[in-house]
């Protein structure tokens, strides 16, 4: 599943076009176009088995003979790469066996046959002894997990993939793991950790084959506005020169960051209204798209209500550029839940802030500790008298 230097991986690119066919919010004749693109790519590849099964999921009209035509090309092709391993058995040395058993996994990823893929992936594992050549196909299998979405898969491989580096390994490949595992945590909406792997890759991104590098500060930038403080935002992302070449090719990317750090609430929720689009339509985002939404609204509301002891309500709508009814409906929800410490005194109109005290909750914390600790000692007491 090798992609160009530079150029996102074809399979992952098709999969992006088969997530915007099953989206509803894709227009029609759009995914008339995105259809043709991806019967072209199934066609080009021979991918008989997925061909197939889109046929069934999105009822599209099955053409037999283009059907039987990828097939015939497959069975031909593998006749060829079992006769390239049978004599490279025979007369040439483990290297080229190796290359050999490869070029049969390559055959099957690129075709789509995911189990025979990881099969033969195996195969091509034991007849591999370099570390560096072990990681080349643990990256194989996370691209062929990625493009399935099987984070069953992803995660048994990067944690395969850590193990190897305890073997040894370089740093390259170590910094292109960061952003696999990133991408990873992404999906699975643990968006700290994904923010502190992308930061960590943000000078290094070699990782191409994923996604371009103007995806990675989108994203990099949308993890770390919900998962650092104010003071790590300016230093690692509003300012960082890597950030800053990029962010103004992405529409609205840049207002959204920079209005709020500057705590420019109406530009901040404009920029958000148009970034909404991307998010939805993006693999990997949607289905966290909600609760996003709900942790940066959260981070917003929590930074402007800092520097305040109390607010009326209608200033605070006024400062986000949204009615007073909207405010109280929207903060009640965040009280309820714990994202904000606050209370709303309707009939005054008046917000007030309630802080947590770090140091009298690090001390309620300890004396409740102390008493379960208590009551244990004294159950285990009781049994020791018996």
């Amino acid at each position: 599943m090798e992609g160009e230097e530079g150029k996102q991986h074809p399979h992952l690119v098709l999969a992006h076009k088969l997530f915007l066919l099953r989206h509803q919010d894709v227009p029609d004749i759009e995914k008339v176009r995105l259809k043709e693109e991806v019967l072209a790519s199934l066609v080009a590849d021979d991918m008989a088995l997925l061909y197939e099964s889109l046929s069934v999921e999105l009822g599209w009209e099955m053409d037999h003979g283009i059907l039987a035509t990828m097939r015939s090309k497959i069975d031909e092709e593998l006749k060829k790469l079992d006769e390239r391993i049978a004599d490279a058995e025979e007369n040439l040395g483990e290297s080229e066996v190796r290359e050999a058993h490869l070029a049969k996994s390559l055959c099957y990823i690129r075709i789509s046959d995911k189990e025979r893929a990881l099969e033969q992936l195996k195969v091509t594992e034991g007849k591999t002894v370099a570390v560096g050549q072990k990681m080349d196909l643990v990256f194989y299998t996370l691209q062929l997990g990625f493009f399935y979405m099987d984070f069953d898969l992803i995660s048994k491989s990067i944690d395969k993939a850590k193990s190897l580096f305890e073997e040894g390994g370089d740093w390259e490949r170590k910094n292109r793991l960061k952003v696999y595992e990133g991408l990873y945590c992404l999906s699975t909406r643990n968006f700290k950790k994904a923010a502190s792997l992308f930061l960590d890759s943000i000078s290094t991104f070699t990782t191409y084959e994923l996604f371009p590098y103007d995806t990675f500060i989108f994203y990099t930038v949308l993890t770390s506005i919900i998962s650092l403080d104010r003071v790590s935002l300016k230093q690692k992302v509003v300012d960082a020169p890597e950030v800053l070449a990029v962010i103004g090719k992405i529409p609205y990317l840049s207002e959204f960051l920079n209005s709020l750090y500057e705590c420019q609430y109406k530009s901040f929720f404009s920029a958000f209204a148009g970034l909404t689009e991307r998010i939805k339509l993006d693999r990997y985002l949607q289905p966290h798209f909600r609760y996003y939404m709900r942790e940066v609204r959260a981070v917003v509301y929590s930074q402007f209500l800092e520097s305040y002891k109390s607010i009326t309500m209608e200033a605070m709508a006024k400062e986000f550029g949204v009615t007073v009814d909207f405010i109280d409906v929207e903060l009640s929800r965040f009280i309820a839940a714990g994202k904000l410490h606050c209370k709303i005194d309707k009939v005054a109109g008046v917000l007030e802030t309630n802080r947590p005290d770090a140091k009298n909750a690090l001390y309620q914390a300890t004396i409740k500790q102390g008493d379960f600790l208590l009551n244990r000692i004294q159950k285990l007491s009781r049994v020791i008298d018996l």
